[in-house]
Order: structure tokens, then sequence, then C-alpha cells
């Protein structure tokens, strides 16, 4: 291909065969290089990658591999790690963050940038990264940390933003128009130039360009080949000027941070100055077709028969020892979902029993209640839910939000039972209540059998129940009317407006309001 392209462009009479072809995993020249010089493999190849590996590289171009990683852990498919590149984006890309989710940071599109950045920078003279790649990065929350290094290791940066996420839905699918690569992608595509000139000392000047909206496939494509070079007039380049969290498009109200954190910094901290002593992710079943079901009974048939299947697994390995597990179990979805911890387990030799008490009632998504098997050797990750909810009879409410870099525009919504991580996505939930187990219980014949077993401990801290009351001059504002305060807050069409950015990359904040007859009318809407 690229012999036939350039003989194409050039027009030239006699045939030039291309011997720079390279058979290797470009990440792995930075790991191993024993391994990417194999002689084993052909000659010529091993003699191509020792002549690459000793030029000095000026240009990268490519169009990097999207894949995150294994859809399950059935698949024995997970991303090859490669350490030197990993340690390189957490001691660059990840140290800049300030996001509380970096794993997006390890995608192998972004492993390509980093190689690219690295290579470029070890020639005096400078050079070029080009890449067709997944878009995302330019205004995620998690990308902050990515974007802030390449502002510092580069001089000039263009990028095309083509647009095509179609992880959005309705209007704002519609304004994202086509898909580039077609039914073989999903995510926003964008074209990314990076200069590093020598001597650079400033931070990168920043080119963007959006290709617009309500644009199909084939229209993207055809002003892609019109544009033809950076420098043309078709192409109205802005400068874009980061601000002080990294972002370089959509940038937060400064007026968000003088108001009251949702959140605490510390869980559980009563002395918080927060409106919340703690919040708790949904629950991450990892496998929600097992853990989750609309018959109570069908979901007992499903989990006793994954709890046989893999305790025959624990059995055979205790007999056979296999020294790789990945090929080893039984990859069968309809007998056993696998995931990291129920490996572990097995490994362990810890087998599942299945307890009777752990079904509960679940909002798995909005206005959508099924049953789950809520245990902590059967779901991936439970966070604070068994405080939150410890038996099925528990009573409480909660306050369930859009999860920090939401695709969709900020939600809310109560719950009063065990929420699913995406009921909101990657809904946080704050809690009216929280409950501790009660170690000094003490039983008699005539207790019920959760009687005393749990302290219930308020969710609202006292806190804000201070600044409230002395806002207002009123011992008569409990904690309860503050929780449905913040619901009823949370609901402003002026408030969602105002901070629809900062609701975007940040949990909430929220103001106290002047008078009380506004407290009372966003507690009286929340309430009811």
């Amino acid at each position: 291909n690229i012999e036939s392209v350039f003989h194409e462009l050039t027009k030239r009479k006699e045939y030039l065969p291309y011997d720079g072809i390279c058979l290797t995993d470009t990440f792995q020249m930075a790991e191993n290089k024993d391994a990417v010089l194999d002689k084993t493999w052909f000659g010529q190849n091993t003699e191509n990658v020792q002549k690459l590996m000793k030029t000095p590289i000026r240009v990268i171009i490519g169009n990097p591999p999207y894949s995150v990683g294994q859809k399950s852990a059935n698949d024995n498919a997970q991303n090859q790690s490669y350490k030197i590149v990993d340690n390189r984006i957490t001691e660059t890309y990840a140290k800049g963050s300030k996001a509380t989710s970096i794993k997006a940071l390890y995608d192998a599109y972004i492993k390509a940038f980093r190689w690219a950045s690295d290579k470029i920078a070890e020639n005096e003279n400078g050079g070029v990264v080009g890449f067709i790649s997944n878009g995302a990065w330019i205004d995620t929350n998690g990308m902050d940390g990515f974007r802030k290094c390449l502002e510092k290791e580069f001089s000039e940066i263009y990028v095309l933003n083509l647009r095509g996420n179609q992880r959005t839905s309705g209007e704002l699918s519609r304004k994202e128009g086509g898909k580039i690569f077609g039914s073989g992608s999903r995510t926003p595509i964008a074209i990314t130039l990076l200069v590093k000139k020598p001597g650079q000392t400033a931070n990168a000047t920043i080119h963007y360009h959006d290709i617009g909206d309500y644009l199909d496939r084939e229209k993207k494509l055809k002003m892609v080949s019109e544009f033809k070079s950076i420098s043309t007039r078709k192409l109205e380049w802005q400068t874009l000027t980061p601000d002080k969290n990294g972002d370089w498009l959509s940038h937060r109200n400064s007026c968000f941070d003088e108001l009251i954190n949702l959140a605490p910094e510390t869980k559980f901290n009563n002395s918080t100055q927060s409106v919340f002593v703690t919040y708790s992710l949904g629950i991450a079943s990892g496998r929600d077709a097992w853990a989750y079901n609309y018959s109570e009974d069908k979901l007992k048939e499903v989990t006793q028969s994954m709890a046989v299947s893999y305790n025959a697994e624990v059995e055979r390995y205790g007999k056979e020892k296999p020294s790789v597990i990945d090929s080893w179990i039984n990859a069968d979805e309809t007998k056993i979902s696998w995931n990291r911890n129920l490996k572990d387990d097995l490994v362990k030799g810890h087998k599942l029993i299945i307890d009777e008490s752990h079904y509960f009632l679940s909002k798995y998504r909005p206005y959508t209640y099924q049953f789950l098997y809520f245990d902590k050797d059967f779901n991936a990750m439970l966070y604070q839910n068994t405080k939150l909810f410890p038996t099925p009879t528990t009573k409480n409410v909660l306050i369930c939000v859009s999860g920090i870099s939401a695709s969709k525009p900020f939600a809310c919504l109560i719950t009063d039972c065990i929420p699913d991580l995406q009921v909101m996505f990657n809904g946080q939930c704050f809690p009216l209540y929280w409950y501790e187990e009660n170690k000094n219980q003490q039983k008699s014949l005539f207790d019920d059998e959760n009687s005393g077993e749990y302290i219930r401990h308020d969710g609202v801290s006292d806190w804000i129940l201070k600044q409230v009351r002395e806002r207002y001059h009123s011992k008569n504002i409990t904690k309860e009317m503050i929780f449905y305060f913040v619901y009823g807050l949370l609901h402003s069409e002026d408030y969602r407006t105002t901070f629809a950015v900062d609701l975007k990359k940040s949990l909430p904040r929220i103001p106290i309001p002047d008078s009380v007859s506004d407290f009372m009318a966003f507690y009286n809407a929340g309430k009811k």
C-alpha cells in the first residue's frame, strides 16, 4: 500500500520498493528489545526493526487502537499491559489529573500518544505527531491531566473535531452526526496534530476546529478531503485558552467553587463541612444477568446454579493446580460469570455459599425495580451500600445524581432501595441515614431478629444543620428538611442551566438561599 500510494503521488517511471516495513509491537519496543528482535521470525524484519530503533524519528502518524479492555473476564482477552508506557502515563497524565477516575488514561490510544510524545522528545530537532483517534479526550473530566501534559510538551496543537459520539441520545445524538468509521465506532473522532519545535519553553498554542452539527459521515469526509492542509482558509481555527482545571472547551463557572459541597472530603467524618457525611456509588454487580431478575424465584434459581458450577471449579482446581488460570477455567457464560474477584477466590479455594437473607429489592434503572442478590462474594463492588441498606427491610432514602463526565445532561432521582450504578450514569448517592453494626447488642428471647442489630446515624451533617439554623435564626429546621431541600434545589432549571458545565465535571455544590421562604419552597417541592 505504501509503495503504490507513493508511486501514484510521485508518478515515477520506475518502481521503487519500500523496505522500511517492520512487523513489531510498537509499545513492546520500549519494553523488551529482545522480544522485538527475535530472529526466529525472519531476518529482514529483524534488520528493519534494528534500523528503526537507531533512527531519530521526527514524524509519527497513525490510527491508534481504540480498545479499553475486554468486555468480560470470560473472554480471556484483556489488553496487554506495558510496564514502561503505563508507568510513563502514571507519572505524567495521571499525576496531573484531579479527576476521581483516571482508568481511561490507560486506554490503548492514550498509550499511543504517550509513546509517540516520548519518541519525538528524544529528537532535539523536534517533530510532529499526527493521530486519528477517539476524540473523547478533548473535553472529558478524566483527561484533564492528559490535556495539561500536551500543553507543556508541544509547541503547537491542532485539533479537528469530527464529532460522531453515538453514546449520546435524542437531539444531542443528531447534532453529533455520522460515525466516521461507520458501524465500527460509536466514539467521537478527532484528527490531532502535535508539533514540537526545538528550544520550546512556553506552553503550546492550541488551534481547534469543530466540524459542525448535523453532518452525516459522507459530508464530514468530503469536508476533510477538501481541507487538505491545516493552512487552508476553509479551516477557521479557534485559539483555545485552557483554564486552571485543564479544560479547553467547556469552562466552569467560577462561582461554583464558592458553594457548599454535597460530598465530604472524607467519608463518615462527623466534623465535615459539607452537606452529607457520606455518599456512595450505586452497586456494580459485574454480572447483571446473574445478580438481577424481575422474579425473585428465578433469581434464587440462577444464583444457586452458578454457585454449584463455580464450586465444582474450586474442587477441580484443588486437584489439578493449573499454572495459568485464564485459559484453564470453564469459560461457558451459561455456567459461570467470571471476574477478577471470582478468579482470586478460586485460587484461594473459597466457595460460594448462597445466603437466603441477601435477596434485596433494588432500583435497577430509573422507575425500574428488580430483585438483587446482594453479597460481597457475588457482586464486583458493593461500595458503601452495606451501610445504607444493611438488611432487606432497612428503611432509607437516597438522592442519586449523575456521576462525573456523564454523556447526558445532569439528572437526579430519589430511591428507597439499593440503587444500581447506572440508575443515573455512574450515579453517586447521598443518604438520609447510614447504619452502623451494633457490636454491643444485647440479645434476649423477646427481641425481633434484627432488633438493635444496627445503629442509625444521620446522613446530613451537624455542620450544615448549624449553618442553616443560624442563617434563618430558627431551630425548627431539621436535617430531613435539608435533605429534601437539596432534592428540590437539584431540580431547579436555573441551577442546572447556570452550572451545567460544572455538574458534568464535578459533584453538585449548593447555596443556602437568603430567605427562609425560598428554602421552604425548595423543601416542599423536594418532599412532594
